[in-house]
């Protein structure tokens, strides 16, 4: 299924690390969306929850060396 989720990183110091993020996320097996606000310091996500979890994207982050401070996840509603 298809899931979002925003995370709220710490203060991001550059456009070239929002680049970065957004690469490296987007890179990821089911991931279908990424978009690094850079001035909010928030990344939006949309994946599929079978291939890959919030936390498993967070952990990609938290490689490049970047603090994940929260990850608010939206299920999909089941008809």
């Amino acid at each position: 299924m298809m899931t979002k989720a925003i995370m709220q990183l710490d203060t991001l110091t550059c456009p070239s690390c929002m680049t970065k993020i957004q690469k490296a996320l987007a890179n990821q097996t089911g991931v279908t969306n990424v978009k690094v606000l850079f001035n909010a310091s928030k990344v939006k996500l949309q994946f599929d929850d079978t291939q890959t979890t919030a936390d498993q994207l967070a952990a990609v982050v938290t490689g490049l060396g970047y603090t994940v401070k929260s990850i608010r996840v939206k299920q999909p509603k089941v008809a």
